[in-house]
């Protein structure tokens, strides 16, 4: 119907009017809703987010991000006799390094090393006093991730093939930005992962009609419209936060290596259509999108149980334990980290 509404527009206005029109309708949305919009990148999510415990097994480590932030991690050797591969953990929003363990437990008895790394602000890592950490991936967060990435590059015993990386909810979309341009991660796993475009759009459509009466405008105002008004709404966000916000779905297109995307099925923040639109922005291949039955936002693991990390287990094995050496300049050191 929507469709229509425009092409019958688009018939019968001539371009400059449709244009003045189109402007009217912008400033009108802008003025209106726009504190509304900004409420979806400044509000904390309300969810409980799990935290590990200290596990005396792991070797704890400092990653020194290049502009001198000490980021805290752990890094887990498997007790396998032999290693299959190194895998990179990306945390959820509040989350300790600790909280790795749960979720890569059947990897790490398969042979995986796994490590974990806080970001700033985050666990024990520095604090940045002009940076508070939202449920929104940052350009803060992307650069932290990829020093930990550097890091695992620049270890005595890091893995000539690379690594790979299995991130949870924005962890898990954090590493589609930074996983999209390092050429040393050779496949990438999430969970309740969401994007930008199509996590935003969906939140604000819901918000109009909430707090909006008037039932033409909801009707005729088409998906692109409110891209744009969203667009410009966390521009704003960002300026005054003094931080970027990267788009996922434009870094997922850029990723064209193997993914698996795993998703609750009864999740209600991020709900499973929005993953589904995400999903489809990929060009990963293989690529695979798991809707796990009646999980909530994180909570996969909870239902899926075994399945779970048979499916994490299968998808490494084949795409990191089989991987080929890389060129040596894609894993060269990276003078950017220490440990002890």
């Amino acid at each position: 119907m929507v469709f229509w509404l425009w092409i019958s527009l688009l018939l019968a206005v001539p371009p400059v009017l449709f244009g003045l029109v189109m402007a009217i309708l912008f400033f009108y949305v802008r003025w209106k809703y726009m504190g509304y919009l900004t409420r979806i990148f400044q509000e904390k999510p309300l969810f409980i987010v799990p935290r590990g415990e200290p596990d005396a097994s792991a070797e704890e480590i400092t990653v020194v991000h290049p502009q001198g932030w000490h980021l805290r991690g752990c890094y887990f050797r498997t007790p396998a006799p032999q290693r299959k591969g190194v895998i990179l953990f990306g945390l959820e929003f509040g989350s300790n390094r600790w909280s790795c363990r749960s979720y890569c437990e059947g990897l790490l008895a398969a042979g995986y090393d796994i490590c974990a790394v806080e970001f700033r602000n985050q666990g024990e890592s520095d604090r940045d006093p002009n940076y508070e950490p939202l449920q929104w991936v940052t350009d803060r967060d992307v650069s932290d991730m990829r020093a930990a990435i550097r890091y695992l590059l620049s270890r005595a015993d890091a893995d000539p093939r690379g690594i790979g990386i299995f991130g949870v909810s924005k962890g898990g979309s954090t590493a589609i930005v930074a996983a999209a341009e390092e050429p040393a991660v050779r496949c990438l796993v999430t969970d309740g992962a969401y994007g930008t475009h199509t996590t935003m759009v969906p939140y604000l459509k819901r918000w109009i009609t909430i707090y909006s009466e008037r039932r033409i405008l909801q009707r005729i105002l088409p998906t692109w419209f409110y891209a744009i008004v969203g667009r410009v709404g966390a521009q704003k966000v960002a300026r005054n936060r003094g931080v970027v916000y990267p788009s996922i779905e434009k870094a997922l297109r850029r990723w064209h290596r193997p993914l698996l995307m795993i998703h609750g099925g009864a999740d209600t923040y991020i709900r499973p259509e929005m993953a589904e639109a995400l999903f489809e922005q990929s060009r990963g291949q293989p690529r695979e999108l798991w809707i796990v039955p009646g999980a909530k936002h994180n909570q996969a693991l909870s239902v899926a149980g075994a399945e779970y990390h048979e499916r994490l287990i299968a998808f490494f094995d084949q795409h990191l334990a089989q991987a080929p050496p890389l060129h040596p300049e894609l894993t060269a050191p990276f003078p950017l980290a220490e440990h002890h």
